[in-house]
């Protein structure tokens, strides 16, 4: 199939294009929100860059959004509304930002555009109506077992962590802190001032994944995010995990992989633990890599999003 889709969350797309199709990435000039492109990233020939004025030569089969803005985009850019014109689906990556059990999803109420949420939690904390929805869990490509463990330090991964404030955990830095030496990772950093934390900044993805690795431990410290795939590259990389149990992260780490838990305390503690025992931390990396393989591999994403997009088809 011929498939439109921004390129919205790099992590997403970079798996989303591995599959057979062509995949048509809106691209304009200021590279702005609306048409990012490629953005350099070393994706498959078949994720094209395509220019807004370009796309009615192409015979695009679907489009898959992601935002309520890009169904006028689309409409506007290809004379076909999605869902009448042109099949589509809309990709819900998110969590609801405001009340957490009672956002109408701008999607709720109408049956010709399938929702797809990313996680279980998503669909169940989205108030659909009685949009039709499903669930395809995140896939992930491998970065392959890189860990090492050898530096007892807590790698964690935050975007924006001042403006995120404690949606994201920040202020749960200088706890774990107390615990373990942090090396704090993502865009915008460089403004958190911690004892104990020291911030890296944003580094490419392959030397990311380099250097999480060397870290004894990765921690995740979202309240009220979407399932980060960094807590999932972290298990493919082979790191044990201590997690905040919030949203999704609360059934994505089994027991024999780290510790999740609502309880500060005991978070910090196992953080103390990994960071004392490196052996004990290698065999929870090494489970946490086998059942990232098996729930979030690349193939079984894949798979479930052909058959969705099979039965797109007139």
């Amino acid at each position: 199939m011929r498939l439109l889709v921004w390129h919205v969350h790099g992590s997403w797309t970079t798996a989303f294009v591995q599959g057979k199709h062509t995949y048509l990435l809106p691209t304009v000039d200021d590279r702005g929100p609306w048409g990012r492109g490629r953005c350099g990233r070393d994706w498959p020939a078949s994720a094209v860059e395509v220019q807004p004025g370009e796309l009615r030569e192409h015979d695009v089969d679907a489009v898959v959004l992601q935002r309520p803005e890009e169904i006028e985009l689309t409409h506007r850019w290809l004379g076909r509304r999605p869902g009448v014109d042109l099949p589509a689906v809309y990709v819900e990556h998110n969590t609801p930002r405001e009340h957490a059990a009672t956002t109408r999803h701008p999607m709720a109420d109408q049956d010709a555009i399938p929702v797809v949420h990313v996680t279980h939690y998503n669909e169940l904390m989205w108030d659909n109506g009685t949009a039709p929805t499903v669930v395809i869990d995140h896939g992930i490509v491998d970065p392959g077992h890189r860990y090492t463990g050898e530096l007892p330090r807590a790698a964690v991964l935050i975007n924006e962590p001042v403006r995120r404030g404690r949606v994201v955990g920040t202020d749960l830095l200088p706890v774990f802190a107390g615990a373990a030496p942090v090396d704090l990772y993502g865009m915008e950093t460089r403004d958190v001032a911690v004892d104990g934390v020291t911030p890296v900044g944003d580094l490419p993805h392959d030397a990311l994944h380099t250097e999480m690795a060397l870290r004894r431990v990765y921690v995740h410290t979202a309240r009220w995010t979407s399932l980060g795939l960094s807590l999932l590259e972290a298990m493919h990389l082979g790191m044990p995990v201590v997690a905040v149990a919030s949203t999704e992260a609360a059934t994505s780490v089994p027991p024999d992989a780290g510790l999740v838990s609502t309880d500060v305390a005991d978070l910090t503690s196992a953080v103390s633990a990994l960071c004392a025992d490196h052996d004990l931390a290698m065999r929870m990396g090494k489970s946490a890599r086998e059942y990232a393989l098996a729930r979030f591999g690349l193939d079984a994403f894949l798979r479930r999003w052909d058959v969705l997009l099979d039965s797109l088809a007139p």
